[in-house]
């Protein structure tokens, strides 16, 4: 399949999608999920060896943003963590800790699970 990499009309085209950079359609997709609006907290040790790990999903926030905010609560909590498919993994159980946080930062939040 051949794609444009490179015009001198238009200068660098995307590899994905094959338009100009300036105007390239992959990086508008990355928008924030649609959700019901209610940030859940839960805790996970399936497929962890017995660690656990606070997950919190329904965040409406994408990309940089979501990226900001995930690493302000791993400070906030003093631990290690990761964005895997649009969910924030906290190390340990930090449910507390997070919900006074997201609360205080006005999302609306809710413990799931055990």
């Amino acid at each position: 399949m051949n794609r444009v990499v490179y015009s001198t009309d238009q200068g660098r085209h995307c590899p994905e999608c094959s338009y100009p950079i300036d105007e390239c359609h992959c990086k508008k997709q990355a928008a924030a999920p649609a959700g019901d609006g209610i940030v859940r907290l839960q805790l996970e040790t399936k497929g962890r060896k017995g660690k656990g790990v606070t997950l919190i999903t329904g965040l409406p926030l994408a990309g940089a943003e979501l990226k900001k905010l995930a690493k302000e609560l791993k400070q906030r909590c003093s631990t290690g963590g990761a964005i895997k498919n649009g969910v924030v993994e906290i190390q340990g159980d930090q449910r507390k800790v997070l919900e006074q946080t997201l609360q205080a930062k006005g999302y609306t939040v809710k413990l799931s699970g055990g």
